[in-house]
């Protein structure tokens, strides 16, 4: 098990599917498991950033895969985007190394169930532009999270926490 966390628009799920192709691994999308809610929100960031993403729901689907097992969930509706799930149910087939990508990904409560623990760092300009053009912008809504975030990597899962912090320049040229 791989938790390969970073800020959005680190460059995690790109390099999520490469080292799935490498290592025959099953990848899931933290964004599935989104649990924030659709309005702006006024609470603190520290609170954003527990309710961003449900480790709740992940935890089962990571139990079984850890097992063995395929496992099944309902992924977050990002195309109604009014707070539902999907009505289809999404299978992950177990494999031999499973990677879980996505901020928050290695958040302290999953531990238990994480054997490496990655952080993926990219300089904010280019973060920053990926964002722009994967999103189209950067407003309120967005923001909300990227407080979140910092507070995340500051407080809950600072780089010393890791077992590996990634520069995404070195993994880039890479290939």
């Amino acid at each position: 098990m791989i938790a390969l966390d970073g800020r959005s628009g680190a460059g995690k799920s790109t390099l999520a599917a490469r080292w799935a192709a490498e290592l025959d691994a099953a990848v899931l999308d933290g964004d599935a498991f989104f649990d924030g809610g659709v309005e702006l929100r006024d609470d603190p960031p520290a609170a954003r950033a527990h309710a961003c993403i449900s480790w709740r729901r992940q935890r089962p689907v990571l139990e079984a895969l850890r097992g063995g097992r395929a496992a099944r969930f309902l992924a977050f509706d990002w195309d109604a985007f009014d707070g539902r799930l999907e009505p289809t149910t999404t299978v992950v087939a177990p494999r031999p190394f499973v990677i879980l990508e996505g901020v928050y990904a290695a958040r302290p409560e999953l531990r238990d169930l994480i054997d490496l623990r990655a952080l993926l760092l990219v300089d904010d300009a280019t973060r920053q532009a990926r964002l722009r053009a994967r999103e189209g912008g950067v407003g309120p809504w967005e923001r909300q999270w990227h407080e979140a975030e910092a507070w995340y990597f500051a407080e809950r899962a600072p780089p010393s926490s890791f077992d590996v912090i990634l520069d995404d320049a070195t993994t880039s040229a890479a290939g």
